[in-house]
């Protein structure tokens, strides 16, 4: 799953890129300074998994992992291909969803492209340029199911009628994800991998000196744009969080301690993100290994094992089945197959998280 950082110039994306995967992304302070998408994996935060590992004396532990792609800043006009905006739209495309990164602090030192720090003024920017940019999308997609109806196939007429009504949403300068579908209409809207209909959350990128302080007034104007369209917003500081990153976990521990915050700005941020997409994790643990494996809500047992090895998905013959709460309480699986608390579970199994899970197949 890839998420894409965005926001205007010099708003803290790359310094929020850097530290969330420590790869390095130039930072400079003028706009168009990443013009190619940086990519870099993070680590999803499980104590589950240190947990577990104890508990057989892992010699591994693999955490999942979530991709975080830096696109180039975005600037109005984008749709039309000003500025970098071709490129910007092309990348953006090919992510799951979005974390926009918006600008809540005041430094005369870093310049604003639009020479005034309004959140509202800077996520109504970005937010329309994906707007016009889909209504072209859905427009020209319009325009060719209208034509196919002369075809006399019921299917383009359901599809024109589909169209025209996110056009409709759409020219009323609202976003796709804040409208309604069935199954079958969700299928059709999948397939056009429109800009807004990507889940979003708003990072309110604050100042150091705001850090364990009352919501400032800019934060707050973030908050309740992001409201409105029912998205997340995460409370952050790029800058600390870049500084968080340099260092050993008791140093960090300290840090976090003196500012009266009981997390990192960036667990919060990887953890809503990994909820935003619908992901889940089951776990399995052994003397070898303990690891964390992702799936998305409502995967069945056998494509979880397929996750694993393919020959674990063809061969499926059940899933044996502890909560990790029952395994961590009770001291491994041996203890809860004793105490009667590991469940075998067949191929209509929906797998939760946190579920610790041993495959049995036979290919």
């Amino acid at each position: 799953m890839k998420l894409g950082v965005v926001g205007l110039p010099n708003v803290g994306k790359s310094t929020l890129f850097n530290a969330i995967t420590q790869a390095g992304a130039e930072i400079a302070n003028y706009p168009f300074c990443t013009i190619e998408p940086n990519v870099g994996v993070v680590a999803v935060p499980d104590e589950r998994l240190d947990k577990l590992a104890a508990l057989y004396d892992s010699k591994k532990i693999t955490p999942t992992y979530l991709r975080f792609v830096d696109i180039a800043g975005l600037v109005k006009g984008a749709s039309r291909g000003e500025g970098l905006g071709n490129k910007f739209l092309s990348h953006i495309r090919e992510v799951d969803a979005i974390v926009h990164v918006v600008r809540c602090f005041v430094d005369s030192n870093v310049t604003h492209v639009s020479d005034t720090i309004d959140p509202v003024a800077d996520m109504t920017t970005i937010n329309l340029e994906l707007i016009l940019a889909d209504i072209e999308t859905v427009t020209a997609r319009l325009n060719k199911a209208v034509n196919m109806q002369k075809t006399g196939e019921k299917k383009y007429k359901i599809e024109a009628e589909l169209l025209k009504r996110i056009l409709e949403h759409l020219e009323s300068e609202q976003p796709v994800r804040t409208m309604e579908f069935d199954e079958d209409e969700q299928a059709m809207v999948d397939e056009m991998f429109l800009l807004t209909a990507k889940p979003v959350i708003y990072a309110a990128n604050i100042a150091e000196s705001d850090l364990g302080q009352p919501e400032n007034d800019l934060v707050k104007k973030v908050a309740e744009y992001a409201a409105k369209e029912n998205a997340e917003t995460l409370v952050i500081c790029a800058k600390v969080e870049e500084e968080l990153s340099r260092l050993d976990p008791d140093e960090k521990a300290m840090f976090l301690e003196s500012y009266g915050i009981a997390e990192s700005g960036l667990n919060r941020l990887v953890k809503k993100c990994y909820k935003l997409l619908h992901l889940v994790s089951y776990l399995t643990a052994g003397e070898k290994e303990t690891r964390a494996w992702t799936v998305t809500e409502g995967t069945k047992a056998p494509q979880a094992a397929g996750k694993i090895h393919s020959d674990f998905e063809k061969g499926f013959i059940r899933a044996e089945i502890v909560d990790y709460e029952t395994m961590l309480e009770l001291g491994g699986y041996n203890q809860a197959k004793e105490k009667g608390k590991v469940r075998s579970e067949g191929k209509e199994y929906v797998i939760k998280d946190g579920d610790v899970v041993l495959f049995r197949f036979n290919v």
